[in-house]
């Protein structure tokens, strides 16, 4: 687990390719002018799972609401053209 940094806005100004070389190395920094946290500067999260594990899908599947079958048939065979 990384530590999130704190450092001073002209800290950030005055050092930005260090800073941006960090955040893409993962590391998280919290932004501060005159001691107050304005700002969170972190990398940006683009990676996709091709996976989701069994357990997550059953949790999502069971949370959902109840679906009667014969119905949601019948609404797809209304709004589908068989034609395609």
């Amino acid at each position: 687990m990384r530590v999130t940094r704190t450092i001073s806005q002209r800290k950030l100004r005055n050092d930005t390719a260090r800073v941006i070389e960090a955040v893409v190395n993962g590391e998280t920094f919290v932004i501060t002018r005159n001691g107050v946290a304005v700002a969170e500067l972190q990398p940006l999260r683009t990676s996709r799972r091709d996976l989701v594990p069994k357990a997550e899908l059953v949790a999502l599947a069971t949370a959902g609401p109840d679906i009667d079958l014969e119905r949601f048939r019948s609404d797809l065979d209304h709004v589908t053209d068989e034609g395609l």
